[in-house]
């Protein structure tokens, strides 16, 4: 099994959707279109996904990952160029499990692949490490940026909070949670869901968006940073699902576990800023999207995060979000 063969049989039919790709018989995609939005995310094994993962539930991910990032951009996805490092002796049988997840994925999404590189780890111990750069097109009010809030803008978030960080929990089996709500949260870990629809319908509204997977906390912090303002977030806000809920109520210290939730990363729901007035298009766009949207505090003068308890009390928070450098 050669490099070549590989693209050629496994990866070449998933650019039937791409026409600039040549089929992967070339160096370089042609792109006509120039307006773009462009976004690159990494996997590796051991750090974003488990090792013993299946590789189509991987690919898919490593997809996702990358639509969510357009997401909160409001743009609407192309394709994207991939780059994958293989442990060494990997077999054909597993490259062509990954295969079928992104083919999967691209056609729930309708993207296709225009280009990218593979190779093999000069060990045996090597991580699979995959690498996706994802092209968008902007939405015409624009891209929505990370700085452009202001002062008194409302934030909001998608989804639910914590759930992909309780599924990592529950697959490593540090903490017990009932059978239905195990299958539930580790379907969030591995399989996330990118808020596209919601995305396009919050051009023109949002001020500012980013999506969440550093942590729900870390990421308003980037908000915050970007703005030059402060995030303040009310804890009994942060919307749960009933998995969340019912893990939340377990732990001893209330205001302790809705901070650890907050802090969990890979959740890939969508945190955004928009003035107070324009509360009731939200909830027109929510509705649209068919996405639940959840106000959950405000930007206000200052820096950093105050993670706050009923009474307005800043929650100690340990660890913000993930870090891959501590």
């Amino acid at each position: 099994m050669s490099e070549f063969e590989i693209i050629r049989d496994i990866f070449a039919p998933l650019t039937a959707t791409a026409p600039g790709a040549f089929n992967l018989v070339d160096d370089a995609a042609l792109l006509e279109q120039q307006n773009l939005v462009v976004t690159k995310d990494l996997l590796v094994a051991g750090v974003h996904f488990l090792a013993k993962d299946p590789l189509d539930l991987v690919a898919r991910k490593l997809i996702r990952a990358n639509l969510s990032d357009l997401a909160a951009k409001g743009a609407k996805p192309l394709g994207y160029f991939l780059g994958c490092v293989w442990p060494k002796h990997t077999d054909r049988a597993s490259i062509e499990q990954f295969a079928r997840g992104l083919a999967e994925d691209q056609e729930r999404y309708r993207i296709g692949l225009y280009g990218g590189d593979t190779t093999v780890h000069s060990t045996k111990t090597g991580p699979l490490t995959l690498s996706a750069t994802f092209l968008g097109t902007p939405p015409k009010q624009g891209m929505i940026p990370r700085s452009g809030a202001s002062l008194g803008d409302d934030l909001y978030v998608s989804g639910t909070i914590g759930d992909a960080g309780l599924g990592l929990a529950a697959l490593r089996k540090e903490f017990k949670f009932t059978t239905v709500d195990k299958a539930s949260l580790s379907s969030r870990y591995h399989l996330p869901e990118p808020r596209l629809t919601l995305g396009t319908a919050l051009a023109g509204l949002a001020t500012a968006a980013i999506d969440v997977s550093d942590g729900l906390i870390a990421d308003a912090g980037h908000i915050a940073r970007a703005c030059g303002l402060r995030a303040e977030i009310d804890a009994v806000a942060i919307p749960r699902s009933a998995g969340a809920a019912s893990w939340v109520a377990a732990q001893e210290n209330r205001w302790r576990a809705l901070a650890t939730l907050a802090s969990f990363g890979d959740d890939y729901e969508i945190l955004f800023a928009a003035p107070p007035a324009m509360r009731r298009s939200i909830t027109v766009a929510s509705k649209a999207s068919r996405t639940e949207v959840a106000r959950i505090g405000t930007l206000s003068r200052g820096e950093g995060v105050l993670f706050l308890d009923e009474a307005g009390r800043p929650i100690p928070v340990e660890k913000p979000g993930f870090n891959h450098f501590t």
